[in-house]
């Protein structure tokens, strides 16, 4: 088995309570690194702390709320240690076309996303292996169901990784993004979708040429892999993990 050389790493996360964060929250985990991770809901932040363990330590935050980002990151760094990796998770899964509803989707996924890098930097800069991994989706390369606002603010996710990549390679600081595909939980918008309209669940699922969709889990160990010394001559790239769901060429 490969070794990511995670181990001791301290990893910042958001939206770590459910779905593709939780997974990240415990792959790294496994590796042996230490994860600071927020949610909203104050008990299932509890609960999933109790549950990842002793390396595991959670709080509640709201990401559009920039000044509460500056508090935990910093309470987070001098809890662990420093911050070698983030990860902005967070995702309103915003649909529609009210401005109150692309207003949330931009404070939420871009604006979060943004804000949790910023108050982070001044520890990425003293990791010896420091990395942000975004998480994006194939949204933001293809028009479909999700389009708008969400597929919008992710396709803006991807190019400001790509920015933000430039920006910070001379301060040997890697940005790179995850783009995932259709992923599969329970509790997530896709166990929504099989259980209150189980045929456009089918069309989609459909649609997967490998005939199912990902699990968090996938999604996760593309992240880890990006966030690890072992990628470390690549920042500035979007992973596409879709079961080649997506059909444009990247070039």
């Amino acid at each position: 088995m490969m070794d990511l050389g995670l181990k001791n790493k301290r990893v910042i996360l958001s939206g770590g309570t459910r779905g593709i964060g939780r997974a990240i929250a415990r792959a790294f985990l496994h590796e042996g690194a230490s994860v600071a991770f927020c949610a909203r809901n104050l008990d299932d932040v509890k609960s999933t702390e109790v549950t990842l363990g002793d390396h595991a330590f959670g709080s509640q935050v709201d990401v559009t709320d920039a000044s509460a980002v500056n508090t935990w990151v910093g309470e987070a760094a001098a809890h662990m240690g420093g911050i070698d990796i983030v990860v902005p998770n967070v995702s309103a899964l915003a649909g529609g076309s009210a401005p109150e509803v692309w207003r949330l989707a931009f404070e939420t996924d871009l604006l979060g996303s943004a804000s949790l890098v910023n108050a982070a930097l001044p520890w990425l800069r003293n990791s010896s292996a420091g990395a942000v991994v975004l998480i994006s989706s194939v949204s933001g390369r293809e028009v479909d169901m999700f389009a708008e606002p969400y597929g919008v603010l992710k396709a803006a996710l991807i190019h400001y990784g790509k920015t933000l990549s430039a920006k910070l390679a001379h301060e040997n600081i890697r940005v790179n993004t995850v783009s995932p595909g259709n992923v599969y939980f329970t509790d997530g918008v896709w166990g929504k979708i099989e259980r209150e309209t189980p045929e456009l669940f089918a069309q989609c699922l459909a649609m997967n040429p490998m005939g199912r969709m990902a699990t968090p889990e996938e999604v996760a160990n593309a992240v880890m892999f990006l966030a690890s010394p072992v990628a470390s001559f690549t920042t500035g790239t979007n992973l596409t993990v879709d079961g080649g769901l997506t059909k444009g060429v990247q070039f």
